[in-house]
């Protein structure tokens, strides 16, 4: 425990045997308990994990190749059930070994001392930086960074760190029938965290690489995350405009998009395009001022969201209080 919190890690391992043991044997002892998800493992990953002195508790789950994501909501759901009313902090860890447990009471920490609900592991912000990282997955992780930024409506510094840190607040409120069972697991439970106004953050961690083979196809990958993201993106700010407590900025947001969409979708133009054309604009330019421009509004809309999210929380945390001195 970590000042009268629950710390729960979430470990998804599929053919880990070479690094599974490590992984258990070296979690802080303020662990109290681990869960392993076997997720359709081929060599003996389950029967180490069970062999492995370990500090905390351990459970094991055996799936059958569901995908890292869904292994992954598994796991937190599993600790849900394990700390049942009690306060504690589910974290992720990989079971390849790239994820440094020394950075893990930083992690959790930023939960408890109130940061925020969902503390993303940031490699880029570490003093190690991304050196050790393949120049491959750096590119990769820049561009995805960029692109989840823009569809969570704020700065995504390392999106495809899954190193993350989550309070128990949201897996009591997530909707665990709508999920990404995929690699894309990360981009897509961040817009998904924008999406109900739940407060992410940061905190710095070690990138660490030896002999791990990734099993992602990258331009299979980069197609599949890059339209989820865009339909995600697009559906979050149609569920907003239509929420009881709308915002000035998401109307705007909206406004803005839907003026750079009619400007690209051919046939279709508006007296303000034709305008601009008129006067010599290029249409990708007022495309890109207009999806700037929704871009501004909507990152004004995910702090908005945020501040009533806050503001409730802290009025039925008044009403429980309330009711317990009744």
């Amino acid at each position: 425990m970590l000042q009268e919190w629950n710390i729960g890690v979430v470990i998804p391992a599929r053919n880990e045997s070479k690094h599974i043991e490590h992984v258990l044997s070296t979690l802080p002892s303020f662990v109290d308990h681990a869960v392993v998800i076997d997720d359709g493992s081929t060599d003996d990953t389950a029967e180490i994990a069970l062999s492995t002195h370990c500090s905390a508790e351990l459970s094991l789950v055996k799936l059958d190749g569901v995908g890292v994501g869904k292994a992954i909501d598994t796991g937190h759901q599993k600790l849900l059930e394990i700390f049942a009313d009690s306060k504690f902090v589910s974290a992720v860890m990989a079971g390849d070994g790239q994820m440094d447990p020394e950075d893990l009471e930083g992690l959790v920490t930023c939960v408890i001392s109130g940061k925020a609900e969902h503390i993303k592991g940031d490699r880029s912000s570490h003093p190690e930086g991304l050196r050790s990282m393949p120049l491959i997955r750096r590119l990769a992780t820049l561009l995805l960074s960029f692109f989840t930024s823009l569809a969570a409506g704020q700065t995504i510094s390392d999106s495809q760190c899954g190193y993350t840190a989550t309070s128990y607040a949201v897996l009591r409120n997530w909707n665990w029938n709508k999920s990404w069972s995929g690699y894309g697991y990360p981009n897509f439970w961040i817009i998904q965290l924008a999406k109900h106004g739940w407060k992410i953050s940061h905190h710095p961690v070690r990138a660490i690489y030896g002999d791990e083979v990734s099993g992602i196809n990258n331009i299979s990958f980069f197609f599949k995350v890059g339209l989820m993201m865009a339909i995600e993106h697009h559906t979050r700010n149609l569920f907003w405009l239509f929420s009881r407590k709308v915002s000035p900025h998401t109307i705007f947001a909206f406004v803005s998009y839907f003026i750079g969409w009619v400007a690209i979708i051919p046939g279709i133009s508006t007296d303000l395009e034709r305008t601009l054309v008129e006067r010599g604009i290029p249409i990708f330019i007022i495309v890109l001022f207009a999806w700037f421009c929704a871009h501004i509004f909507d990152r004004m809309a995910v702090v908005v969201k945020q501040q009533l999210r806050g503001r409730d929380s802290i009025r039925n945390a008044i009403s429980a209080r309330s009711e317990i001195n009744a």
